[in-house]
């Protein structure tokens, strides 16, 4: 049975090289790549990383900006990403995200406590950023 409530099924962030960013994405956060070896081929014009079995990122290259046609002025979202992207993870989860940032040596943000959320106010929070400077909150509620 399909459940059509309503919920976030992708995010496109703008990156300058696909195949490196699902790699980061793999290596840093675990997320899987979705159409890696098709984007490589020629046969996807993108690759994606799964954040969950129902949402996703799609990883779109720069290049791509000139095409985006959907909306009047849509290319010029090239280059301004979102202001950033949260993902809500289990406490424990959430301390092993932040030691393996450091591990990596990707730089993140001192503890934020209390921010609000969609599931109210977080215990506690902090942020980093992938390699084309997109900014990700990783949080946890319990």
């Amino acid at each position: 049975m399909t459940d059509n409530t309503t919920r976030l099924d992708h995010v496109v962030l703008w990156v300058s090289d696909p195949a490196a960013s699902a790699a980061f994405y793999e290596k840093t956060l675990g997320m899987l790549p979705v159409r890696l070896t098709d984007f490589i081929a020629g046969e996807a014009p993108f690759p994606s990383v799964r954040v969950n079995e129902e949402t996703i990122l799609d990883l779109m290259p720069m290049t791509m900006a000139e095409r985006m046609k959907m909306l009047p002025d849509a290319a010029r979202s090239a280059g301004h990403p979102v202001n950033h992207v949260c993902l809500s993870l289990p406490e424990a989860d959430f301390h092993g995200l932040r030691s393996h940032l450091e591990e990596q040596d990707v730089p993140v943000s001192e503890y934020s406590y209390d921010s609000f959320g969609a599931r109210g106010k977080a215990k506690r929070s902090f942020y980093f950023r992938d390699p084309d400077g997109n900014i990700f909150e990783a949080r946890h509620y319990d």
